[in-house]
């Protein structure tokens, strides 16, 4: 077992009267940290499970466990909220803890994978007022802490100068005090590089802003960075060479890069959505931890790979039905049903979501709607998915609409949610427009691809305690 820190938990638990391997709602901690997490809902994902296992066969009926904070979950097991203290650690008072600093967080995909795989997300970024007001509500909601150094709205491009970044090197100073490494993540807007958006490249506005996020890195020297964008910056030729500077300017100011085109459908992702990861280390973190470079192979890109691509396009996907309106049709064989859109509107339980009755609702056009066969998404319009199979690329923009596969209807924001992998749990603002909900949708990183990439750089660095 791992060394604990002040980050673990010292809990009593007692069995809960639920059937084996039956999931049960976290409680709430005592700790002055809030609310635990609720369980995940597939136990195959719970980092806690090998060591809570020995537990559940056996007595007595009370009984002490440690677990991080951060994989504060329950296996066939209630938390006591009143019994849970922090464990006090002799030694060195400095959190083991790896601290995050996300820029163009939206409304905190990426940033959720990363704290539920053991970062702190401790300062945000985000420009666009209703993205940090439905960051907030989302946080709130999944019962997880304001950011210790909270949440910008300034341009990225402004924190590169004058006070603002004076500022930004203050708080990254802090951090690590209190800290191990500090990291920087973020996806900058990626229009001008996307073959479906602008095309403007780097001289669009939102170009310029992946210039300034690498500036960023540059200036304030964090121990690892993670840059996300479209496949186009990697692809396009014209895109290419501006990402290839990019690149000089990181290896310039002292970091060891590695980088992967990677499909969220690889990491459980019902979702055929290609992006473009850039990771670097500081040269000097890796010399601590005896990685003199980083060569081809060197990081571990496939370990929580699930399904790799070659295979998922292999498997015999249904391709269209005539669309009925709800209508049931069985799951084929021979394709795995966790990669299918059908499947995690059911996990998600997306007809009773708070944000089940957000979608648009044409005055027309229906006539249109019911001519779509399921599973037709050929159309650079009206896509309609089929309920057997993963969705095309969450984009909904640019005149492009994704049909319900057995509904009259646009898909809802819960379902989309549900596309790009979140927890049941979160969920937006009932306030917020329908317009800003799909949008950020759209914008953001799936789930359980930031949640796997996270846990890449931690077995890259050697310290993901969920192995």
């Amino acid at each position: 077992m791992p060394p604990l820190s002040p980050q673990h938990l010292f809990c009593l638990l007692r069995r809960h009267p639920r059937g084996p391997g039956e999931p049960t709602e976290a409680g709430t901690d005592r700790t002055g940290t809030g609310n635990l997490r609720p369980a995940p809902s597939r136990l195959a994902d719970c980092p806690a499970l090998p060591r809570l296992r020995p537990a559940i066969e056996q007595p007595p009926q009370h009984f002490f466990i440690f677990f991080p904070l951060s994989h504060a979950v329950s296996y066939n097991f209630q938390l006591l909220p009143q019994c849970s203290f922090p464990c006090q650690v002799a030694g060195d008072s400095m959190s083991q803890s790896k601290s995050v600093f996300s820029f163009f967080a939206g409304t905190g995909f990426l940033d959720l994978g990363f704290e539920d795989s053991g970062f702190k997300i401790v300062y945000v970024n985000e420009i666009n007022p209703q993205f940090r007001e439905a960051y907030r509500y989302a946080r709130k909601g999944l019962k997880l802490p304001e950011p210790e150094y909270g949440c910008s709205k300034e341009d990225v491009t402004n924190l590169t100068e004058g006070e603002n970044q004076s500022r930004l090197k203050e708080l990254i100073e802090e951090a690590r005090k209190n800290y191990e490494l500090v990291g920087f993540i973020g996806g900058p807007p990626c229009p001008d590089f996307s073959i479906g958006g602008k095309n403007r490249g780097k001289e669009g506005d939102n170009g310029k802003l992946s210039a300034a996020y690498i500036e960023l890195i540059c200036q304030q020297q964090p121990d690892f960075f993670l840059f996300e964008n479209v496949k186009g910056l990697w692809k396009t030729a014209k895109h290419r060479a501006f990402f290839e500077e990019l690149k000089r300017r990181l290896e310039s100011a002292g970091y060891c890069l590695t980088e992967q085109l990677i499909n969220a459908l690889e990491y459980g992702v019902p979702q055929n959505r290609y992006r473009i990861i850039l990771i670097g280390f500081k040269a000097d973190i890796l010399r601590s931890r005896g990685i003199k470079t980083l060569y081809e192979g060197a990081f571990p890109w496939e370990k929580h790979i699930k399904h790799p691509k070659e295979k998922v396009f292999s498997y015999p996907w249904p391709k269209t039905n005539r669309f009925e309106q709800d209508s049931e049709r069985p799951c084929p064989e021979g394709i795995p049903q966790e990669l299918t859109v059908e499947h995690w509107f059911q996990q998600n339980d997306v007809l009773n979501h708070p944000n089940a009755e957000h979608y648009f609702k044409p005055r027309a056009g229906l006539k249109r709607f019911i001519s779509v066969d399921e599973g037709d998404d050929s159309k650079k319009c009206f896509k309609r998915l089929h309920r057997w199979r993963y969705s095309p690329t969450a984009c909904y923009g640019n005149n492009e609409v994704h049909l319900h596969p057995y509904k009259i209807r646009r898909l809802s924001v819960a379902e989309a949610l549900a596309i790009q992998s979140l927890p049941k749990e979160f969920e937006f603002p009932p306030n917020l427009s329908l317009t800003t909900m799909f949008k950020t949708v759209a914008n953001g990183v799936p789930y359980l691809a930031s949640e796997a990439l996270a846990k890449t750089i931690l077995d890259f660095l050697g310290e993901n305690q969920s192995n």
